[in-house]
């Protein structure tokens, strides 16, 4: 009786149980679920974004949101997967802003940076130069191919090959059947390694 009572203890309460407690006015559980899955959340408006700043703009935006609506959350998913949608869905909305916004703008002037374009990759003098600029321009040209995907390519590639998630629990933050989310993905992960070995080799891509 001892030993599972003390491994329940070392686990930490479950995401359910820190929802509970959030319901019954813990606002201290609201603060372990942030901490709990903030990297992913911002990982996730990165590859999205690809701009640092907005990243964390638009994450902090969807743990706001997901704070105001958490009394409202039924427990019909996964805490987990209710998140990812509404990080989703911040990221789709963000886009579609950002779009319109440089529509309704000339472009910027010379010499000053646009704000969604790829960072610059500066190569570092010492051992392993060659193999570190191949992977800079790897990383480089997968987030232009991510950018260049229709938005819902790239949202099963980034909860997928990025965030690792079941395809099960991707159909259902996307709305989706599980079959077109395994099509899509196959799909999309050929028009990314096209998109690499234009450049790239396949060592330097997979190594």
């Amino acid at each position: 009786m001892f030993f599972p009572f003390f491994f329940a203890m070392a686990r930490g309460p479950t995401d359910e149980e820190l929802v509970r407690r959030f319901k019954e006015g813990d606002t201290q559980a609201y603060s372990e679920l942030v901490l709990r899955y903030q990297d992913r959340i911002f990982t996730l408006c990165l590859r999205w974004m690809h701009d640092r700043q907005v990243a964390e703009e638009v994450a902090q935006d969807v743990f706001l949101a997901a704070y105001r609506a958490l009394g409202r959350f039924r427990g019909d998913a996964k805490f987990s997967t209710w998140l990812f949608k509404v990080a989703v869905n911040h990221c789709k909305n963000r886009r579609l802003y950002r779009r319109r916004r440089r529509s309704d703008k000339h472009e910027p002037l010379e010499g000053v940076p646009r704000d969604d374009g790829p960072e610059r990759q500066i190569a570092s003098d010492g051992p392993g130069t060659d193999r570190g600029v191949h992977r800079s321009e790897a990383e480089r040209l997968l987030q232009e191919a991510l950018d260049e995907m229709d938005e819902g390519y790239r949202s099963i590639v980034v909860l997928r090959d990025i965030e690792g998630l079941p395809y099960e629990e991707i159909a259902e933050i996307l709305d989706l059947p599980r079959g077109t989310v395994k099509s899509r993905l196959h799909r999309a992960r050929a028009q990314i390694a096209r998109a690499l070995s234009r450049t790239l080799g396949r060592d330097d891509i997979f190594e």
